[in-house]
């Protein structure tokens, strides 16, 4: 059964497009504690992982609709995801402000096609979210091409992580966790050879901002999403991207729990960002992307 999404977003102030579920009901974790423990002290996050039900609570006090999801790097990390399908729930319990994305595992070869094309049909999931460095993958590689036409196929877009990870940061070896993965140079070809499927890279993708502005400026199925940094830190050609050419396809997202919306909606605010641009970006370019009405 197919559930429906987002039916709160009139009156939301904005969409938080990059928001983590890190553990499931009965407290099984997304990842491996060693990777939960190096990202908290590398965001200086206190709460790291709360559960869906009080994300959604918070998300509701905060007038905000959030987009959330996890990362299925089983096969990388030989750990199992906490629940997709117990993600997919609480978004039918609190479907005013929460908005499920899928995430299957590209190592699984047809499987994840499979699983892909599953969790659209039968629950609704309004995209999928990919983290090439936590999930061992080249994005690139035509082997995954079976797992983006299913997505195109079904007409929503897909999320990647693209520049610094904080994963694994600070560990040996960074885990070994590949930083090449998310350069999103891979994804050009991704986005040429899908024209249809909408492709969002996640963050600013220091070191390879210019990349990425220049892909986006150069594909209109591809967007940005902000988050994942205080906007004070911002390279200033994203600034000036988002507030011009790109201004119809960047997207706010927070990273949150690793950042609160509050502290990254100050920073926002001191942006040279010109004024009519701004909801463009906290909620219109959402809405548009995930084909939802406000």
């Amino acid at each position: 059964m197919r559930y429906e999404y987002g039916a709160g977003l009139a009156h939301r102030d904005a969409i938080d497009m990059h928001v983590h579920v890190e553990q499931s009901d009965d407290g099984h974790p997304s990842l491996p504690d060693a990777l939960t423990e190096a990202s908290a002290k590398y965001f200086k996050a206190e709460d790291r992982a709360p559960k869906l039900d009080v994300i959604a609570e918070r998300y509701r006090e905060w007038n905000m609709a959030a987009v959330v999801f996890t990362v299925d790097a089983s096969t990388a990390l030989d750990h199992q995801p906490n629940s997709i399908e117990e993600i997919i729930e609480g978004c039918v319990r609190n479907n005013d402000v929460l908005i499920p994305f899928g995430s299957v595992d590209p190592r699984q070869g047809p499987a994840a096609a499979g699983r892909a094309y599953q969790l659209v049909e039968e629950h609704g999931v309004k995209g999928f979210k990919f983290h090439p460095s936590l999930q061992g993958f080249d994005p690139s590689d035509q082997q995954y091409y079976p797992l983006y036409e299913a997505i195109e196929a079904a007409g929503v877009p897909a999320l990647f992580h693209t520049g610094q990870n904080g994963m694994g940061a600070g560990l040996p070896g960074g885990y070994g966790i590949k930083l090449a993965y998310s350069n999103p140079l891979l994804l050009d070809a991704v986005a040429a050879d899908f024209p249809d499927l909408q492709v969002v890279m996640a963050h600013p993708s220091v070191p390879w901002q210019d990349e990425a502005n220049s892909i986006a400026t150069h594909k209109s199925n591809v967007w940005i999403d902000l988050s994942g940094w205080s906007p004070k830190y911002f390279p200033e050609s994203l600034v000036k991207a988002a507030g011009r050419q790109l201004q119809d396809r960047v997207l706010f997202g927070t990273d949150y729990p690793l950042i609160e919306p509050a502290k990254w909606i100050a920073a926002f605010e001191a942006l040279p960002i010109p004024d009519e641009v701004r909801p463009k970006i906290m909620k219109g370019n959402a809405l548009r992307l995930l084909g939802l009405e406000a």
